[in-house]
């Protein structure tokens, strides 16, 4: 299994806010929700987070549980079709 930094769409900022949620293995980040890690770090940093973040997020918890590797950016419309609710007060 590949290590978190071997995921196609995790840098160092995304490596950071991962270690932040305690998330330190592939296998962690597999049982993921996207959403709730996005208001996590919402909470944690106590800092609004662009949007992107959770493409970013539902990118790589699909590559960590299927092995397939995305562009982030290809969840975008996804995120927008949900209408999920990325306004959250930390």
């Amino acid at each position: 299994m590949k290590n978190l930094r071997d995921l196609k769409n995790v840098g160092k900022a995304t490596l950071g806010d991962l270690t932040l949620l305690g998330i330190n293995s592939v296998e962690d980040l597999a049982r993921q929700d996207p959403t709730q890690l996005f208001h996590e770090l919402e909470k944690r940093t106590k800092c609004r987070q662009d949007p992107c973040v959770w493409d970013v997020f539902a990118a790589i918890i699909h590559e960590a549980s299927t092995g397939e590797a995305t562009a982030w950016w290809e969840w975008s419309a996804k995120r927008k079709n949900l209408q999920i609710d990325l306004k959250s007060n930390p």
